[in-house]
């Protein structure tokens, strides 16, 4: 590992060490209007969400690091705080990076990139037609964590309203991350879209706690083929299949005629069952990754 410590780079490196690290983020898509009710929209993509009740979201516009000085969003925010926060999707990212350059004070970044304002029902600022998800929003705080170029300004938001488009909806009521089609922001000149195969799903853990890694045999927590994730999807489980269970899939021919074709060859064996559960574990069926496993080491004491 080669370690770096932001005292040995300037600003602008270590912010594009930061960059690159921790990524993806979320975008927020920010409308605000100054006290004049001049309207600017931005992108940020240091945001998250941070408390649900009440609901909070933040972003953090920076200090600009040539000059020190501070964006439209930040100015808007301290003369009128509200704010609408819009979650970025595919169908509109070459738009917002479009908004995102530095236009002079008072210029309009909703006809500049081509979006639709539409009134919000509860504060000023308009909200983007063609987004997927709005958060009307009241700034409660800002918070600046800084004087320098590169210091953050937390703009902390409680929603008051949140629009989303029936159609990113599944029969449930729930946003749908394929439909949604969210993109986050990388470092330089890098984004990632949230759809197709960057999409998965993993199981929350058990609720009366997985066995964990650490209470599995030793051949199977040792093992040189399978991962670091296949072991933490095994150490998922509860309860590990009863002997009764393992002797009855072991009478079974895939896992006979690998008995007789390794007889002479205990180390390949279990590479192969080793294999066999990984095939399982990549098609989710753990309980059957389980019982190959277990064809060898049962009963074997975790180290």
């Amino acid at each position: 590992m080669k370690t770096i410590y932001p005292k040995d780079l300037s600003t602008l490196e270590f912010y594009g060490l930061l960059q690159g690290a921790v990524a993806p983020r979320p975008i927020a898509f920010v409308s605000t209007i100054d006290k004049e009710g001049n309207v600017n929209l931005s992108p940020f993509s240091f945001f998250n969400l941070f408390s649900s009740d009440p609901p909070i979201l933040i972003f953090s516009p920076l200090r600009r690091m040539r000059d020190n000085t501070t964006k439209h969003t930040l100015q808007n925010v301290l003369e009128v705080p509200e704010a609408v926060i819009h979650v970025v999707h595919f169908g509109m990212v070459e738009q917002m990076s479009l908004a995102s350059a530095e236009y002079d004070k008072g210029v309009n970044e909703f006809e500049k990139a081509g979006f639709t304002p539409v009134n919000c029902n509860e504060i000023k600022p308009p909200r983007i037609k063609e987004a997927h998800v709005a958060f009307e929003c009241r700034v409660n705080e800002v918070k600046s964590l800084g004087e320098s170029g590169g210091a953050g300004n937390l703009v902390i938001c409680e929603v008051l309203a949140a629009h989303v488009r029936r159609e990113i909806l599944d029969e449930k009521g729930v946003i749908d991350p394929k439909k949604l089609d969210a993109v986050a922001r990388l470092g330089g000149n890098w984004y990632s879209r949230a759809n197709g195969a960057s999409l998965f799903q993993i199981p929350k853990p058990a609720r009366n706690l997985g066995i964990g890694i650490d209470q599995m045999p030793a051949s199977i927590k040792n093992s040189m083929i399978l991962s670091g994730n296949n072991l933490g999807r095994l150490g998922n489980v509860e309860v590990l299949p009863g002997e009764e269970e393992v002797a009855a899939f072991g009478r079974g021919a895939e896992v006979q005629e690998m008995r007789v074709r390794f007889q002479h060859d205990p180390d390949s064996l279990i590479d192969h069952l080793h294999l066999l559960a990984k095939e399982a574990l990549d098609e989710d069926d753990v309980e059957r990754a389980w019982l190959i496993l277990l064809q060898t080491g049962f009963g074997e004491e975790a180290e």
